[in-house]
């Protein structure tokens, strides 16, 4: 840590005091308190506890009153490029992700995140340092030390170390704390309480299963309890021996302290991350009347195997991450299969509103158009349609916004009331734009697909037929171009930004952006099938009073096109670019038919959540601890898949799984 005049922000010649940082979990809040520069590193081992310290931290300080105004925000830095994002930015970032009413601005024209974090409001408490990639830690060191507002940092102790000698300075004016081991006074307080099964047996000279570990360790004079003593150091390794020896019947813990099977602590610590996801997932009798269907038994192997792929899709992109979104599971499918599902979703929504259209024209007897080119000329739509959501998916991914995130919004037709915070004009008419850019696009095709069954069919005179596919090209482009910019906007202006930040679960959010995307639809519909008619019957009355054309726009016509194009549209948009859309499609649909998750999602998350494989953080998951998470993606990425030879008896050593080098 920096000096104690330095963290105490001392004149120079002034005696420091004796900083005494000494205390507990309850007692992490005032030891923060006494230090007058407000800056402190947390550190940790592996598994050590450091995030739930951050958290009880950050509860016990919105708990308790006291003379700052700050208010302390947890930012998992995993992902945190701090070559390109600066500290402020990182944090006002995170506060418009989370809470999207701060983006409102100030008459000054900042928005309310940047002037909370520029009025010094926010106090950052930045999470997992030490899972930044290697050659980003000293760029970010130095980028928190070009700062003295006050910060919490939490980080494991080599990590952060290498990064100190690298920038040739600690982070300036802060104080650290390190998290001391468990003893083994703590393990024998608290593990011969997790084993009910001999305290059941009712006699008090009865054998517990942690017994003879405990003698073991107690006398410490063999490289074996030395090294066990040392791997049951931290709150995670402890927890999942408990998991696989105190609650599974014949289990016997004794195995940890046989050297031939295990030869280094790393062995043992890979030996119970192995075993840990086929042990909460062994075979348990369901009670009868479960309200949850997806608490069902899983096969511990396809369970591993499933996990293990959430695992390895955080790992992908620049930066490893955290947070398992249900909205990001399909980023994890490669580009190519990606532009190639939106392409099919686009041009099979806009077959099937075809079809659905002409079937309904036929059963109320309306038939000008259902003749034989126009069956074919269907399908030539189709694949137009097809074409122009693939290009559209390519042009997104060209600016990194492939991935939709759940709609921050409501739908609600009262959202002009004066109380109701509306979407910025900036993104209205950004929506607009796009709506604009697309159905121009999308008229344009279908002009010239009326054009070439024209010739084909040869119902067209050949020497007005360029003229007429001009004609159709600027009338067509027009009006499918202004009706989906105007319904896309009128869309954005009747939205009410919702904050993730408050989600209670993902279920919740999922739910809610369900919701969000149905009344997208109908009010896309409506307004796409009502505006083609219009705006076709003012932009051709327009085009009759000024140029030499002759063009009708038949109301029934018009109304049965409007149908196709509100009914086709608002589908594919909503099916291939909303964020519940790419997961009914990917998540619910594409990654179970490949065997890469299951059918029921979102059941199978929550069961996770449930067997404490993984753990709730608002409206997303994640794993438990990351080295679980990183254990699982990397057997799923040495094998494709997680392998796993267990069965809810036997279980897995450490040579079954090679224990990693690298330590992390």
């Amino acid at each position: 840590m920096d000096r104690p005049e330095n963290i105490q922000r001392l004149q120079p010649g002034a005696p420091a005091r004796v900083l005494d940082l000494n205390g507990d979990l309850r007692t992490v809040a005032d030891t923060y308190r006494s230090v007058e520069s407000q800056r402190l590193v947390i550190l940790g081992r592996a598994g050590s506890g450091k995030s739930i310290l951050a958290i009880e931290f950050v509860l016990e300080l919105l708990a308790t009153p006291s003379s700052s105004l700050r208010v302390p925000v947890i930012l998992s830095i995993g992902s945190w490029d701090p070559v390109t994002v600066t500290p402020r930015d990182l944090l006002v970032d995170h506060l418009l992700r989370d809470h999207p009413h701060l983006a409102r601005t100030t008459p000054e024209g900042a928005t309310l995140a940047a002037e909370l974090v520029d009025s010094d409001l926010i106090l950052p408490v930045l999470d997992g340092f030490d899972e930044l990639a290697e050659a980003l830690r000293g760029p970010a060191l130095e980028a928190l030390n070009s700062t003295s507002h006050p910060v919490v940092l939490t980080s494991r102790q080599d990590e952060y170390a290498r990064a100190v000698r690298d920038v040739h300075a600690p982070l300036v004016l802060a104080a650290c704390v390190e998290l001391a081991d468990l003893t083994v006074e703590d393990l024998a307080e608290y593990l011969p309480r997790t084993d009910r099964l001999g305290h059941s047996l009712g006699s008090r000279g009865a054998t517990g299963v942690w017994d003879a570990v405990l003698d073991e360790l107690r006398v410490r004079d063999t490289p074996a309890s030395s090294r066990l003593g040392q791997v049951l150091g931290t709150p995670l390794m402890v927890t999942l021996a408990r998991t696989m020896y105190s609650e599974v019947p014949g289990n016997d813990p004794v195995e940890l302290l046989d050297t031939a099977s295990f030869p280094t602590g790393r062995h043992l610590e890979e030996h119970l991350l192995a075993n840990f996801v086929p042990t909460v997932y062994r075979h348990r009798t369901p009670e009868r009347a479960d309200p949850a269907p997806g608490q069902r038994n899983h096969d511990p192997a396809q369970a591993e195997r499933w996990l293990g792929y959430l695992a390895h899709s955080l790992t992908t992109g620049a930066h490893e991450r955290r947070d398992l979104a249900w909205w990001r599971l399909g980023a994890s499918v490669r580009l190519p299969m990606r532009v190639l599902h939106t392409a099919l979703i686009g041009g099979l929504c806009m077959f099937a509103a075809n079809w659905l259209v002409v079937f309904f024209a036929v059963s109320i007897g309306y038939r000008p158009f259902v003749q034989r080119p126009a069956m074919l000329e269907v399908a030539m739509f189709g694949l137009c349609s097809a074409v122009v959501f693939g290009i559209a998916h390519s042009a997104l991914a060209a600016v990194g916004r492939t991935v939709a995130v759940p709609t921050q919004v409501r739908l609600r037709l009262a959202a002009m009331a004066p109380r109701v915070e509306h979407r910025p004009v900036r993104e209205i008419l950004t929506r607009s734009g796009v709506g604009l850019l697309g159905g121009s696009v999308l008229g344009v095709a279908h002009a010239w697909t009326n054009a070439t069954f024209r010739a084909l069919a040869g119902t067209f005179p050949r020497a007005d037929l360029i003229s007429a596919a001009i004609q159709d090209t600027l009338v067509l482009g027009l009006v499918f171009g202004l009706t989906a910019g105007l319904s896309f906007g009128l869309v954005a202006a009747f939205e009410v930004p919702v904050d993730i930040a408050a989600a209670a679960t993902p279920v919740w959010l999922l739910s809610v952006n369900r919701s969000t995307a149905t009344r997208q639809f109908l009010v896309l519909a409506a307004a796409v099938t009502g505006g083609l008619a219009v705006c076709g019957h003012v932009i051709v009355g327009l085009f009759q009073q000024v140029l030499p054309w002759t063009m009708v726009w038949p109301l029934d016509a018009a109304l049965l096109l409007g149908a196709v194009g509100g009914l086709g549209g608002s589908a594919a948009y909503v099916l291939a670019l909303t964020a519940w859309g790419q997961w009914l499609t990917m998540a619910r649909f594409w990654l179970p038919l490949t065997r890469r998750l299951p059918w029921d999602t979102a059941a199978f998350l929550d069961d996770a959540y449930r067997r404490g494989v993984l753990r709730q953080a608002g409206a997303v998951y994640q794993f438990r601890h990351i080295r679980l998470q990183q254990h699982l993606a990397r057997v799923h990425g040495r094998s494709g898949r997680v392998t796993s030879n267990v069965k809810p008896g036997p279980r897995r050593r450490a040579s079954d799984v090679r224990a990693s080098p690298e330590g992390r």
